[in-house]
Parts: C-alpha cells; sequence; structure tokens
C-alpha cells in the first residue's frame, strides 16, 4: 500500500515550483528597468526573461548587465584616501 502526499506537501511542492521562479523573475525584471539600456533593449531582455522561464534570468545575468562605471578597489588597500581623514598638528 503507498501513501499519498499530504495536503502540506503539496503546497509546498507548489510554492517551490511556482512561486520561487516567479520571484525571481519579478527581480530580474526590476534589475532590468533599472539598467543602463535603450527602451528597445529593455524590451528585448524582458522578453528573454519571460519567455525563456530558467535560461532567460541567466542570460541576462551573465550577458545583459552593464558594469558600473566605479574604480575598483583593491583587496586589502583603503577605499579612501587616508590622508585626507588625517588631523595635522
Amino acid at each position: 500500500m503507498s501513501r499519498s502526499r499530504g495536503c502540506a506537501t503539496n503546497s509546498i511542492l507548489f510554492l517551490i515550483i511556482v512561486f520561487l521562479p516567479l520571484v525571481g523573475h519579478i527581480i530580474e525584471t526590476i534589475f532590468v528597468l533599472e539598467d543602463d539600456h535603450s527602451a528597445l533593449g529593455k524590451v528585448f531582455w524582458l522578453l528573454i526573461i519571460w519567455a525563456i522561464p530558467f535560461l532567460g534570468p541567466f542570460l541576462y545575468l551573465v550577458f545583459g548587465q552593464r558594469p558600473v562605471n566605479r574604480p575598483r578597489v583593491m583587496f586589502g588597500q583603503p577605499g579612501y584616501n587616508p590622508d585626507l581623514y588625517q588631523r595635522r598638528y
């Protein structure tokens, strides 16, 4: 005799299968809208993200994001100029 899954198990599986990808797509949509693309580029990336469920968001994260123009901070180096903040007596 096999046991059937209960209501709680089905509900948890439903949440994992449906709502987690949905939340991920919504977060990716916010990334696209805040990014520095043209209007046509934003529409293009939104179509890719929503039309290709698992591959679309991955493609945007790898190829679609624009780099932020700020200077790099080297590991172990201060990200500020220490001479500006030291008082000289």
